[in-house]
């Protein structure tokens, strides 16, 4: 899949994969250790009737990685940046794993321009947590790390993956999607091969690990932030999908933003793990093609 890029003023390149050429624009927001092109399924089923836009987030895939993120909000104001360049002023929004609560935060504030969100195994609206572990490696649960610095270290969750792109050792980031991701299907071996070259780009995991842990749009603390409070805002109509098989985003995670927000559908997938972009890709497209279709009522 071609990619084009938009040079923002902050000097970033933001790639992303033009597709389709349908009256209505779908935004897909990807996830950690990913990029647009592992929409490639859903882009497959839904360029013929849509217009789907699929950027590579900073420091993902092509895109490059020239300052250092803060927050996941970051993301967002470059993807917005990059709509604007394209004069793209109403999209549906598509947010998978990361890529969900990056697309949260862009419907709280552009309340006009998104007219409805789908969320895609993601995170909690109140981040995604990164516990401290014991000596054998198990969580510690409910006890967090205070700086990014110290969560580097982490022995299993972190630390591992960092070396992992460092040394670009695909065949064993290869062996983590397999174990993690892929719980049911397994994409082809073309479609593999192209996922996990997309994957070893990545450039800003310590980062973005922390931006998950910090991010928190409730109105409560995380345990390691005190939320915003911009859930609130969030007011288009929202499809959120769940896995049963996801091994990642656990069934509470989906639940309680499910909870916090106005006007929401929550789709439980049987036979789905973390990704259903691969396990179950034309269940999904036919859940995504009647919320978009259908009128409020």
């Amino acid at each position: 899949m071609k990619k084009n890029y938009v040079e923002l003023a902050n000097n970033e390149k933001i790639y992303y994969i033009d597709e389709g050429t349908g009256k209505e624009t779908i935004v897909m927001i990807h996830g950690n250790m990913s990029s647009g092109i592992h929409f490639k399924p859903l882009i497959e089923r839904l360029k013929n009737d849509y217009r789907i836009i699929a950027p590579d987030m900073r420091g993902f895939g092509d895109s490059t990685y020239l300052n250092g993120i803060e927050s996941l909000e970051d993301l967002g104001d470059d993807i917005l940046i990059l709509l604007q360049a394209l004069k793209i002023e109403e999209y549906y929004l598509v947010g998978w794993s990361t890529g969900g609560a990056v697309a949260m935060k862009i419907a709280s504030q552009k309340q006009k321009a998104v007219k409805k969100l789908i969320l895609l195994e993601s995170c909690s609206y109140r981040g995604y947590p990164i516990f401290k572990k014991d000596e054998l490696g198990q969580a510690k649960i409910g006890e967090y790390y205070s700086s990014k610095h110290e969560m580097s270290l982490d022995p299993v969750q972190v630390l591992p993956m960092v070396n992992l792109f460092e040394s670009g050792n695909t065949p064993v980031m290869k062996a983590v999607w397999d174990q993690a991701i892929y719980t049911v299907n397994k994409p082809s071996t073309e479609d593999d091969a192209l996922y996990l070259s997309e994957t070893m780009k990545q450039r800003n995991l310590v980062d973005l690990d922390w931006c998950l842990t910090t991010f928190n749009m409730s109105n409560f603390t995380n345990g390691v932030t005190l939320g915003d409070g911009t859930i609130k805002d969030v007011i288009c109509p929202v499809l959120t999908f769940w896995g049963e098989k996801d091994a990642v985003v656990l069934e509470y995670m989906i639940d309680e933003t499910v909870e916090a927000l106005h006007d929401v559908k929550k789709v439980t997938l049987k036979d789905s793990g973390h990704s259903p972009l691969v396990d179950c890709p034309d269940e999904l497209t036919k859940n995504i093609i009647t919320f978009i279709s259908n009128s409020p009522e």
